[in-house]
């Protein structure tokens, strides 16, 4: 009850362990320009039960806007269920959303899976999630990841671009590095044993992977930030933020999850839900 206190009065958290409350809850404890970057991936569309648990969307994005520092990063990875035949556009709903309450959208990319599922025999076989990549102002942190391997190295090369009238101009040649930024499609392994090393874990229906955790924070926040996952689920966010030297403080509503999350950490969870 006194840490409780504390949060109240000047934001004081415990790290890299689990709040097992409503994520909401947990942010109205919050100062404002608080975060410097959020990792995270909602219940979307009813496509997991998530042990009966929904969420408000709206609500949660204002807060996270409140509580986001300027320049800070929102990465918020979300699909569409596919109802009657349609697919539902709630994740472009959501991304409106956020450019509505003030965020930048600074990069809509691709999440995509090398296993995939299986759809109607009238469509194609799905294997992507997006990674809405929202920012509050210009981005105060990127870190490129520099291992997109070029197909051809020569010492130099020129290229060229078409000017507003349609004549083409040549650049300079400019000498090319082996290894250039990374494209905004990501792809990962997916499944048991490939999106997480931890057996246990695979109780959760829906993790995403260790490793586009990794790039994420390791693009978007700097060793010492502090890191928010409000749908912390299994704990990926946060045993990542550990494993690099970031701040975390994951929030998860149902008490399995939290569970697993805190086993993970290999600490404590925190329980304020009894409390007002």
């Amino acid at each position: 009850m006194n840490e409780l206190k504390k949060e109240k009065m000047g934001g004081v958290f415990e790290l890299n362990t689990c709040y097992n409350e409503n994520c909401l809850n947990t942010m109205a404890r919050m100062e404002d320009n608080f975060i410097d970057l959020t990792v995270t991936s909602p219940p979307y569309d009813g496509l997991r039960t998530y042990n009966g648990y929904s969420f408000d969307f709206e609500s949660v994005a204002k807060e996270l806007y409140r509580v986001t520092k300027d320049g800070g990063v929102v990465v918020w990875i979300v699909g569409d269920a596919t109802v009657k035949g349609s697919e539902s556009g709630t994740s472009f709903r959501q991304a409106l959303y956020f450019k509505e309450i003030g965020f930048n959208l600074h990069d809509t990319m691709i999440y995509q899976k090398k296993e995939c599922t299986f759809p109607d025999t009238n469509r194609y076989l799905g294997v992507f999630e997006y990674m809405f990549i929202f920012s509050k102002d210009k981005p105060k942190t990127v870190n490129f990841l520099m291992d997109r391997q070029n197909k051809s190295i020569t010492k130099k090369t020129a290229s060229s671009y078409r000017q507003p009238d349609g004549r083409t101009k040549w650049k300079i040649p400019k000498e090319i590095k082996e290894y250039g930024r990374r494209n905004n499609i990501w792809c990962y392994s997916t499944g048991y044993q490939k999106t997480t090393k931890d057996k246990y874990a695979f109780i959760h229906p829906a993790m995403f992977p260790e490793k586009l955790a990794e790039d994420h924070i390791l693009s978007w926040s700097n060793p010492g930030d502090l890191i928010l996952d409000p749908f912390l689920g299994s704990g990926t966010t946060a045993r990542v933020c550990k494993n690099l030297g970031r701040k975390c403080i994951g929030i998860e509503i149902s008490k399995e999850y939290c569970d697993i999350a805190v086993q993970r950490l290999g600490q404590g969870v925190l329980d304020f839900s009894g409390v007002n």
